[in-house]
């Protein structure tokens, strides 16, 4: 077995599974320490960044734990914050993306989005001829996480089997107000307006997409509450649009009647994802956790409260019975 040097890098002795080989190899550490490099995206096998417990490990592989998750780097070798990937293999690559940032191109010249910045990092990575396929995409605004293939045929069996082999998707979002329940569901079918490029949202199909949507509180402070959603349907500013519907509109998302915009920008995360491999079969789950900067604001927005406030709402629940069967 290779010794470690300065910057955590091995050389494989023999073939086993990855997970295997580090409990091996780092010897004094927790085993939920070891898994946590894995979930985290610190480890790298021969270059290539993977949090999959069993990937295959044959003697002679570079193995690599790196201080953080691996980041995109720009053409001059700084770091690229705008994108980090958070898993790649073969076919595919999962990356979580900064607000901001656009999915993939309106068509002006010269825009940045996560599609130009993975396709220059894989073109870098991997040779000229790398190419890279968008799966599914988040509004510009929304931060989290994103699929991309590394071939067509990967991409159309993920999007053509989406409902199926998707068996996940959590968003998390500071919410203006507290939710009328603990936890619940929406239903409605929504249209684009063409023109204001807003969309509406109907209790009764009228021709628009149907659109089902979960929540649950997370925590709530004096003005804002932190909620999560998870998505049966993925429609446009479907979770933007139910919020509303709900009377908490999104903080920062002034087009569904937010007023408050505490952290500059509409707070919405796609936090975590879990979806079945199109090639290997294999069930891949990733989970960005709560941003920083969501925690940030609901612990000021907590210490506003009032003492009188406070001791009104010790040991009161939301009212709710339960979350309800999928519709």
């Amino acid at each position: 077995m290779a010794m470690k040097d300065s910057s955590r890098n091995y050389t494989a002795d023999r073939d086993t599974a990855l997970l295997q080989y580090l409990y091996d190899i780092l010897t004094g550490q927790s085993r939920s320490g070891i898994k946590a490099y894995l979930t985290r995206g610190q480890v790298t096998v021969n270059g290539q960044s993977t949090t999959a417990f069993d990937h295959p490990v044959h003697k002679g592989d570079r193995i690599a734990i790196l201080d953080r998750g691996t980041m995109v780097k720009k053409r001059g070798g700084e770091k690229e914050t705008r994108v980090k990937i958070v898993f790649e293999d073969e076919w595919l690559i999962v990356v979580d993306k900064r607000s901001g940032v656009l999915s993939m191109s309106t068509g002006a010249e010269g825009e940045v989005t996560a599609y130009s910045l993975i396709s220059d990092y894989l073109k870098r990575m991997h040779g000229r001829n790398s190419k890279v396929f968008i799966v599914h995409r988040l509004d510009r605004e929304t931060s989290g996480l994103i699929i991309f293939a590394k071939d067509e045929r990967t991409k159309q069996k993920l999007q053509e089997n989406w409902r199926e082999e998707v068996l996940e998707r959590k968003y998390c979002a500071i919410l203006e107000g507290r939710l009328p329940q603990q936890h619940g569901s929406v239903r409605s079918w929504l249209k684009e307006n063409p023109k204001s490029l807003k969309v509406t949202s109907s209790p009764e199909d009228n021709g628009g997409k149907e659109a089902i949507t979960h929540y649950e509180a997370i925590s709530s402070g004096r003005r804002f509450s932190l909620a999560e959603f998870e998505l049966e349907t993925g429609r446009k500013h479907q979770i933007r649009v139910h919020a509303s519907l709900l009377g908490c509109p999104v903080t920062g998302d002034r087009r569904y009647g937010a007023k408050e915009n505490p952290l500059g920008r509409i707070a919405l995360h796609a936090r975590s994802i879990a979806f079945r491999h199109p090639v290997t079969g294999r069930i891949l789950s990733f989970d960005t956790g709560v941003p920083g900067a969501f925690k940030a604001v609901m612990k000021d927005d907590s210490r506003e409260e009032t003492p009188s406030a406070a001791k009104r709402n010790a040991g009161k629940e939301i009212p709710g019975e339960g979350r309800p069967k999928r519709l």
